[in-house]
């Protein structure tokens, strides 16, 4: 990322990749119930065998208190092994190789356009996909399931639900809503990381801030709001088809034209709130973390180098 003090020692791909996958492990492990809220939230009035779900969820936290009531309070973590395995793989592709590859396309020039910019963001998001989308889908079908009495729980454990949707889907199966992951997650990464980048390297310019926690904390969480507001409709359409059993949706624009006719426009900003709270806190804590982790590993770095 931009900003570094020219005696700041500019981090290697390697710590940005390995810094990004354990900023991100982080991040989710403090705001996954929000994310489990919010995919309960978008999945609810989905048609389902011939009936209509009845809303059982009403905000953000009416959701998560229904859920620990009816369910107990480790429904809210629900698929946080799946989603843990998501963000090594999937954070450190599209955070941590987003520099070389946005240095890749200017050709090491010091001028970095807003275009420049965005085709890294979109290059890094679709490679991360690519790579995590089966972890994705785990997460997802884990997040969607309530839990209560005697009712059959659709996978016992990560591995097996791997294994099942292998089986029943086929290899197919695990990479279900690949294209609209992609859309949403070019789109995300585009406006969280450009976002983060340029807010970032605007307040180190025009502000007396430095490239420290407090202009971290105000870049994260501007990147947070952007990114919400516009990633919000692709996200509902991918969680309620990558959620939906074999045949209910023949493809994304199907589903996307059943939500519209059934629910209204309103339907694609289902989850706005949990959506916000998660990705605005989870920018914030990624990216405070990421920096921090970039500097502790360049400093142990530079401490065992200059002992050998």
């Amino acid at each position: 990322m931009v900003g570094f003090g020219p005696a700041d020692v500019p981090p290697s791909a390697a710590v940005k990749f390995v810094g990004a996958g354990t900023a991100g492990c982080f991040a989710d492990l403090l705001t996954f119930p929000l994310d489990t809220a919010k995919v309960r939230l978008q999945i609810q009035g989905e048609a389902s065998a011939g009936k209509e779900s009845a809303v059982r969820y009403r905000g953000v936290f009416g959701t998560i208190t229904t859920m620990v009531r009816t369910e107990g309070p480790r429904s809210l973590y629900s698929g946080l092994v799946a989603g843990l395995q998501r963000q090594m793989s999937f954070a450190s592709v599209r955070i941590g190789l987003y520099d070389s590859v946005k240095q890749f396309y200017t050709k090491g020039s010091d001028h970095v356009g807003i275009g420049s910019r965005l085709l890294a963001g979109c290059t890094t998001g679709a490679m991360a996909v690519a790579l995590a989308q089966p972890t994705d889908v785990v997460k997802v079908r884990f997040q969607a399931q309530a839990r209560s009495a005697g009712q059959a729980r659709r996978y016992c454990g990560t591995i097996d639900a791997y294994k099942t949707i292998a089986k029943e889907e086929g290899i197919r199966g695990l990479w279900k809503g690949t294209a609209p992951n992609i859309a949403r997650n070019a789109i995300v990464n585009c406006t969280e990381l450009v976002t983060y980048d340029y807010i970032k390297d605007t307040l180190l310019k025009s502000t007396p801030l430095t490239d420290n926690l407090p202009c971290h904390f105000v870049s994260a969480f501007g990147a947070g709001l952007c990114t919400t507001v516009i990633a919000s409709p692709v996200d509902v359409v991918k969680t309620r088809y990558m959620n939906s059993p074999p045949g209910h949706y023949n493809s994304v624009l199907k589903c996307a034209a059943a939500m519209m006719s059934k629910e209204g426009p309103r339907a694609f900003y289902k989850g706005f709130m949990p959506s916000f709270l998660r990705l605005g806190s989870w920018n914030v804590v990624m990216f405070v973390t990421y920096e921090q982790l970039k500097r502790a590993m360049m400093a142990a770095n530079h401490n065992y180098t200059t002992r050998v």
